[in-house]
């Protein structure tokens, strides 16, 4: 008995090892948006499953693009283009069930100028399989409002 209760313990915890060295989807959401900022593409495309459709929704880049070599193309004209930048991230909220999660937020990166975005992330199995970059202008007056209500000042990073 002893024997089969130190199996079972071991194969418990080999298998509790995986849930716990993946990050929380709000935490690969966050690492994801600050590798945006920090224009690393290999970190960006190290969260992509190999299917993932990205939809990039206004703006130059506008289109829908499936696949990780497409993704990859459309992020190294954004990063060229921009170069490292600052990013601020507000209304991060996490819907999640036993098969994914979905991560919103209200994002703006600032370099030359500034992009405010509605964020949409859909994860399965820690990775990204759907993304939607949603320029949204509202967000630069409502995030402006809104720091400027609490007091805190926006300084958009």
């Amino acid at each position: 008995m002893r024997k089969t209760a130190l199996m079972l313990a071991t194969v418990i915890g080999a298998a509790t090892l995986p849930a716990l060295a993946m990050a929380s989807p709000m935490q690969e959401a966050r690492a994801h948006l600050h590798a945006i900022a920090k224009a690393d593409v290999p970190a960006i495309m190290a969260d992509y499953a190999p299917n993932a459709v990205f939809q990039w929704v206004g703006g130059p880049l506008d289109g829908n693009y499936e696949g990780t070599p497409a993704i990859q193309s459309v992020w190294r004209k954004f990063t060229h283009a921009n170069g490292p930048i600052h990013v601020k991230i507000d209304d991060m909220e996490v819907a999640a069930n036993p098969k994914g999660a979905t991560v919103t937020a209200d994002v703006i990166f600032k370099g030359a100028k500034p992009i405010p975005v509605r964020y949409v992330m859909t994860f399965r199995q820690g990775v990204l399989v759907n993304e939607i970059w949603q320029i949204d202008p509202k967000l630069m007056h409502e995030m402006k409002e809104m720091h400027e209500e609490n007091g805190s000042g926006y300084s958009g990073s």
